[in-house]
């Protein structure tokens, strides 16, 4: 009676001794979000994007500087010689051309196109928000989902953990009861093979939980060997959102405004363009007191489109071909997105009935436990029966861990459609 009483009436304190000689065997304990916040920080392509919106903003300043007033320095100078009639014309070189000049020019550009340029760098940036936003998504739903995985890993080691001592007491009270030839030498045998099966699983587990450590620091860009102990990751289903609030819906809303943005640009680069310029400086032939050839001169720069070969027609072409094929791609989305998330809780909800008949499970295999604890005090009990008992214990108890992060890893899913 003493043997199962260990099991199933003492294995909770053995459970939490278990779990204090785990945590102080693997050391530190860090939770999901402490590896969340590294790996974005670590990221290269959050930077890189980060960088990009930098350098759009610079853009944005080069076009203000574009349209101030542009001052250049120039000098040409050339010499034509001529002999005896051979040479170039000299109503056209005048022999020597001496120009020392500086030329200071402006564009002049409407308030409305200037702000339609500047409004598709401020477009840009908003995309590369949305980028972001969805790469640090991807980003935490993969660091999460490795963490859940590695999570898992670790709960199977404690449970095992309890399992193998409670093993390893009871065969040490069954040698005692084979010495007094209630039970057979054989039977004492099963049991050490049983138990030290169970060392194995343990030693096997214990290796997978720093293959998954080692990945989880991986991805998060974490070099660090050290045993961490995973805390329970706190992840609840988020309130489902509309489509349109999500962060991957805002990419074609995004795309739309710049696509509008592009048509009105197209729109401005055929208005006409006015250009003013003025120069001083020294500009002679020497022909005739070249000394005297200092001046200035200002002037007016009118450009009018009229025929450009349909050019035009062809880039408002391509942008409608643009915003049709945006448009699929959003169709096609939601869809997408109707059933992922329907699956998903689908998935769900078959998952939580398999945790549910495995915890009704547990119950009867106590129970069975309970019932054998009487016949052993008499002898009337098999070790095989006992054996197979615990191991229909330890696979039911496994199956709820599986279950329970398969939970964990929808929600995941669920959640990382779900962000705002």
């Amino acid at each position: 009676m003493y043997i199962l009483s260990i099991f199933t009436k003492k294995i909770s304190s053995i459970f939490i001794v278990c779990v204090f000689c785990f945590a102080s065997s693997f050391g530190q304990q860090k939770q999901l979000q402490d590896y969340i916040s590294i790996g974005l920080d670590n990221s290269p392509l959050l930077k890189d994007l980060k960088n990009q919106k930098t350098v759009n903003l610079i853009d944005s300043l080069k076009i203000l500087a574009g349209y101030q007033v542009q001052v250049n320095g120039i000098s040409t100078n050339s010499f034509s010689p001529s002999s005896n009639g051979w040479g170039y014309d000299y109503a056209i070189t005048n022999g020597t051309n001496f120009t020392q000049q500086v030329v200071a020019t402006k564009k002049l550009v409407s308030k409305e196109n200037l702000a339609n340029q500047h409004e598709a760098i401020r477009l840009l940036n908003e995309s590369l928000n949305v980028s972001g936003k969805i790469s640090a998504q991807d980003l935490s739903k993969s660091i999460t989902a490795q963490y859940i995985t590695a999570y898992g890993v670790h709960q199977q080691i404690i449970f095992n953990l309890s399992l193998l001592d409670l093993l390893k007491k009871e065969v040490a009270i069954l040698k005692v009861y084979t010495e007094k030839g209630i039970y057979k030498q054989t039977d004492y045998l099963n049991f050490i093979i049983t138990t030290q099966q169970q060392e194995i699983v343990n030693e096997q587990l214990a290796a997978q939980y720093q293959n998954e450590i080692a990945s989880l620091n991986y991805l998060c860009g974490i070099k660090d060997t050290a045993r961490v102990l995973l805390a329970d990751p706190i992840i609840k289903i988020e309130p489902l959102a509309e489509i349109e609030r999500t962060i991957y819906y805002q990419q074609f809303i995004v795309d739309s405004f710049k696509l509008k943005n592009n048509i009105a640009q197209v729109e401005y680069n055929y208005k006409p363009k006015l250009n003013l310029y003025a120069d001083g400086g020294f500009l002679s032939s020497f022909s005739y007191m070249g000394y005297k050839n200092f001046g200035a001169s200002a002037g007016v720069s009118l450009t009018v489109p009229i025929y450009d070969g349909n050019q035009k027609k062809m880039q408002f072409n391509k942008i409608k071909i643009a915003e049709q094929t945006r448009q699929d791609y959003r169709d096609f989305f939601k869809k997408q997105y109707d059933q992922q998330i329907i699956q998903l809780l689908q998935q769900l909800i078959a998952t939580n009935k398999v945790i549910a008949q495995a915890e009704k499970q547990i119950v009867l295999t106590e129970t069975l436990i309970d019932a054998n604890k009487k016949l052993l005090e008499i002898g009337e009990v098999k070790i095989t029966d006992y054996i197979l008992a615990i191991n229909g214990y330890l696979n039911t108890k496994n199956t709820i861990t599986q279950n329970t992060i398969n939970k964990l890893q929808i929600i995941n899913q669920i959640n990382y459609w779900n962000k705002k």
